[in-house]
């Protein structure tokens, strides 16, 4: 896996990625040619063992099965060329996206959250219908409730939403719950996605498998609604 903590670095890492990919590719590719010529080989050494001396095979069919398996090496060998070329093109396109990803903010699915530069926690919460209200509570690490308002009713939809510290004593994380009523008006948790400042990114093989690295841990690239 490789990390890229910015762009500078971003040509280097997805050349070493590309150069590792491609080194594993020929080394299977060359595995299974040379499989599939010994089976080529096993098959006229057979041939010419057990054909009949009152009518020997036909010089011209040797040359045909011999034609005919140089064929399907050229297009085996075509293929893995064609596949080694996908895998580079995905690999580079990952890392070059993932060097763009830091130091953006992230709006990752989850709880945590942390004071940005100037004091402030934004978030964004997801509703898969429209609610009659929305709840935010902020809590301390002692799980003590720090501050809490309703953002009144809301669609269906996408809806932002910002905290400031003001003038109470920061701390170094704080916990966002995020609730609406239900049927019975009973306040629910909904899902709500923090934003967080991208320190790093960490591709997984041929790109697959990102991960974005923030103050508050690693989380996969499908945990982010957005970057901001």
């Amino acid at each position: 896996m490789a990390d890229i903590n910015g762009i500078n670095n971003a040509t280097s890492v997805y050349e070493q990625i590309n150069q590792s990919n491609k080194a594993s590719s020929t080394a299977k590719a060359q595995s299974q040619s040379e499989s599939d010529n010994d089976m080529f080989m096993q098959l006229m050494i057979a041939q010419l063992k057990n054909q009949s001396p009152t009518s020997p095979a036909d010089t011209a069919d040797f040359m045909q099965q011999i034609s005919n398996m140089s064929s399907v090496e050229s297009i085996n060998n075509l293929n893995t060329t064609m596949t080694e070329m996908s895998s580079a093109l995905l690999t580079s396109q990952s890392a070059l996206q993932a060097s763009s990803m830091v130091g953006q903010t992230a709006f990752v699915k989850t709880e945590k959250a942390m004071l940005d530069s100037e004091g402030n926690i934004d978030g964004v919460i997801s509703l898969p219908s429209s609610a009659s209200d929305i709840r935010v509570s902020v809590y301390d690490l002692s799980g003590a409730e720090v501050d809490r308002w309703s953002m009144g009713a809301k669609a269906s939809g996408d809806h932002s939403f910002s905290w400031q510290v003001g003038d109470r004593a920061p701390q170094s994380e704080y916990r966002v719950v995020v609730e609406a009523p239900d049927s019975e008006g009973a306040y629910q948790e909904v899902d709500s996605y923090i934003g967080h400042r991208v320190d790093s990114v960490t591709l997984g093989q041929n790109g697959i498998g990102m991960k974005v690295n923030t103050a508050t841990g690693s989380v996969s690239i499908n945990d982010i609604k957005q970057l901001g």
